[in-house]
C-alpha cells in the first residue's frame, strides 16, 4: 500500500523536535507500508520563515517534501483550503495519483484541502484529527461551517480519544465513518527508572518535591494556572519546585517566576525526547492544566515512565487516568484545584511506578498498525 500522508504538523531540519507524535507514527507505519509525506510549510510573501528548510529531506527514511502552502496571516481562515490545494497542485501527479490512500494528519485546513483534492485525483482520504484542530480550530464561527460540509466527505476520520470521535461526529461525520487509533509511546525512552541518578545529573535535591510540566509554555496549555498554583503552594511547602520543559510565548513569564523562587523554578526550553525522559525520572508527578487537549503524548509518556500525572479533565485526558492510582483530574483554570491535587498526590495517592507503567498504552509500532488497519480498508 503506498500512502501519501499531508500534514503541517512534521518536524523539518529548522524544527527538529516539531510533532513528535506525527514522526514517531509515520516512521512506524513506514514499516508496513510505502510511505511519503508532503510536510507543509504555511508561507506568505516575504516572510522568512521558509528559508532555512529544504524542499526534499529524509526523516528517519521516510522521504519528505516541503512545499510552502500559502496563506494570509489573521484574516485567511475561510480561504486557508483553497489557497492550501493551490499550492499542491505541482504535487497532484507525482504524489496524490501515486498514492493508494492519503492521510491528512490535522482538519483545517490540512484536511479539509487533502479532501478537495482527493476528490480531484479520485484517491480516498482518511483525516486524522488530534485536539486543537478540533476543540478549537473547528469552533471558529469562520471554520466550522466549512468543516461541517467538507468532513463528511473524508472516507475515514481517525480520533486519537472518544471525546474527539465525539465531536468529529457532532460535526457530521457518521458514526461508521469515524475510527478511533490512540498514540503510541516511545518505550525505549519511556520507562521507570531509578529517580535518584536523574536527579543528581539535573541538579535537583533529593528532598524536593519536583513538579514537571512539558508542553507549549502558552495560555491555553494552562500555563497561568500552574504559575498561580506553584506560587500559591510554595509559600507553605518549601520542598517544593517545578519544572517546565518547552518554550513559547510565555517564557517570558516563567522565567520571572524562576527569578521570583531562584533555585526552585527550572524553564529549561524545549528538549529531545531523551532529556525530557530524564526529567520524568526526575520528577514527583507530571502536571498538566490544558484548557482542551486530544490525547496528549506527555501524558502517556509520564505513565510508562511510572509517574503519576495531575490533569485537568478536558478531551482524552479522562481516558486515560482511569482511577486514582494514576493521577488525579482536576477542573481546567483552577489553580487551588491544581495544588490541592499535587498535594494528595505527594502524601502517597498514586500507585507504584510499575503499576503506573503497566497501564500505560502500547508503542508505536502497535498504533502504527491499528493507523494501517484503518488506510487499508479505504486504499483506492
Amino acid at each position: 500500500m503506498r500512502v501519501l500522508v499531508v500534514t503541517k504538523l512534521f518536524p523539518n531540519a529548522a524544527q527538529p523536535l516539531l510533532a513528535p507524535f506525527n514522526r514517531q507514527q509515520i516512521a512506524a507505519l513506514a514499516g508496513l507500508a510505502d510511505v511519503r509525506v508532503l510536510a507543509t510549510i504555511p508561507y506568505f510573501p516575504g516572510a522568512t520563515r521558509a528559508g532555512p528548510i529544504p524542499m526534499q529531506e529524509t526523516i528517519e527514511g521516510v522521504p519528505v517534501w516541503h512545499p510552502r502552502t500559502l496563506y494570509i496571516p489573521k484574516l485567511g481562515l475561510p480561504v486557508a483550503p483553497a489557497l492550501y490545494m493551490a499550492s499542491l497542485v505541482p504535487y497532484l501527479r507525482s504524489h496524490f495519483l501515486w498514492a493508494d490512500v492519503v492521510l491528512a494528519c490535522w482538519a483545517y485546513p490540512d484536511g479539509a484541502a487533502a479532501i478537495g483534492l482527493g476528490a480531484l485525483t479520485q484517491r480516498p482520504v482518511v483525516v486524522k484529527v488530534h485536539g486543537t484542530d478540533i476543540n478549537d480550530v473547528a469552533q471558529r464561527p469562520q471554520v466550522r461551517p466549512i468543516l461541517k460540509r467538507v468532513l463528511p466527505r473524508a472516507h475515514k476520520v481517525i480520533a486519537v480519544s472518544q471525546g474527539l470521535a465525539r465531536a468529529v461526529q457532532a460535526l457530521g461525520v457518521a458514526g461508521e465513518k469515524v475510527a478511533l487509533v490512540p498514540n503510541g509511546i516511545n518505550r525505549a525512552c519511556f520507562y521507570p527508572r531509578p529517580q535518584a541518578p536523574a536527579r543528581a545529573s539535573l541538579g535537583v535535591p533529593n528532598h524536593a518535591r519536583l513538579v514537571l510540566f512539558v508542553g507549549a509554555l502558552v495560555k491555553t496549555k494552562g500555563v497561568e494556572d500552574l504559575l498561580a498554583a506553584f506560587a500559591s503552594a510554595a509559600v507553605h511547602q518549601p520542598d517544593l519546585q517545578l519544572a517546565m520543559v518547552g518554550t513559547g510565548a510565555l517564557r517570558a513569564r516563567c522565567e520571572q517566576m524562576a527569578e521570583a523562587f531562584p533555585g526552585r523554578v527550572f524553564v529549561t526550553g524545549a528538549l529531545p525526547a531523551a532529556q525530557v525522559a530524564q526529567w520524568m525520572a526526575a520528577c514527583d508527578l507530571l502536571t498538566l492544566p490544558s484548557y482542551n487537549e486530544g490525547t496528549p503524548n506527555v501524558v502517556l509518556e509520564a505513565l510508562a515512565s511510572g509517574r503519576p500525572v495531575v490533569a485537568t479533565r478536558v478531551g482524552g485526558i479522562p481516558d486515560v487516568l482511569t482511577d486514582d492510582a494514576l493521577g488525579q483530574l482536576v477542573p481546567k483554570q483552577d489553580p487551588v484545584a491544581l495544588a490541592e491535587a499535587w498535594h494528595r498526590v505527594f502524601k502517597g495517592g498514586s500507585g507504584t511506578p510499575q503499576h503506573i507503567s503497566a497501564a500505560a498504552p502500547g508503542d508505536w509500532h502497535a498504533s502504527a498498525k491499528h493507523l494501517h488497519d484503518v488506510l487499508m480498508s479505504v486504499r483506492a
